[in-house]
């Protein structure tokens, strides 16, 4: 791969929720006319000799996962434009690593040898945490989300401090055509992100309903109240406190009943 190669990139590992995830990046990368790219990383076994055919039936399951998730893609019947990798590495590796060129890096929030959907896999929270691109953790938007009326969240605590945040957000309501609800919450509720701040956004967004929201607990505790109608959650990589939260047990409960996404920004690459 050259080196700064732009792309979207996929983790896929044979799950239903790395499929979710490419689907979901599939508008990522036809938005920005760049490739989508699916790594597919095969965990090293810890024994001198492997035998060949472990080998080979290891590299068959890759090349199965990946064809199923390009196909999945392509059947979005949108102009997008698919690449494969293959990485002998542990998937957290392979991810951090791909992260360093990568415009976004999508993975799914519970991977195939995580049984609790309610968690997040280490994969995911790893990749999250390490990345040096914005990653977003999807969860497949049942029924529920289409029926109702439903928005993207934006952390306005992250937002009031760096724009790269704010902006990403709004891209993503625009993207999505959605509606962007800025959140201020606990004891700064209200102060953040007042309707003034909002209108350099409005303006330089005129087609994205952008309006703030105020919850007197936690980002969780508004999650957990409203959630069902947030799609995607976004947050700024800086605000360790509250990534460390969503991508706990008690974030991860909420944002999977509510089944909500989670996009963290702000990194040093933006």
């Amino acid at each position: 791969m050259p080196a700064g190669h732009r792309s979207i990139v996929v983790g896929i590992d044979g799950s239903r929720a790395a499929i979710d995830a490419a689907v979901w990046a599939v508008d990522e990368a036809v938005a920005r006319d760049i490739p989508l790219r699916l790594l597919y990383a095969i965990e090293p076994d810890d024994v001198p000799e492997i035998p060949p055919d472990r080998v080979a039936r290891k590299l068959a399951i890759a090349e199965n996962a990946v064809r199923y998730a390009g196909v999945t893609a392509e059947a979005a019947d949108k102009p997008v434009r698919i690449e494969i990798e293959i990485a002998q590495e542990p998937p957290t590796v392979a991810l951090t690593r791909a992260s360093a060129s990568a415009v976004m890096v999508c993975v799914g929030a519970v991977g195939l040898h995580h049984f609790r959907p309610e968690r997040a896999g280490s994969t995911a929270a790893t990749v999250a945490q390490a990345a040096h691109c914005p990653v977003a953790v999807i969860r497949r938007h049942g029924d529920r989300a289409r029926r109702d009326e439903h928005w993207i969240a934006v952390d306005s605590h992250a937002a009031a401090d760096s724009d790269a945040v704010m902006r990403t957000a709004m891209e993503e309501a625009r993207l999505r055509d959605l509606p962007l609800r800025a959140i201020s919450y606990g004891q700064r509720a209200g102060c953040d992100y007042p309707d003034r701040r909002l209108e350099r956004w409005r303006r330089h967004y005129p087609d994205v309903d952008v309006r703030g929201a105020v919850s007197r607990g936690s980002l969780v505790d508004y999650l957990a109240g409203q959630g069902r109608h947030v799609r995607m959650v976004v947050i700024g990589h800086r605000n360790q406190d509250v990534v460390t939260q969503l991508l706990g047990p008690a974030g991860n409960a909420v944002l999977h009943h509510a089944d909500c996404s989670l996009l963290i920004v702000d990194r040093p690459n933006l």
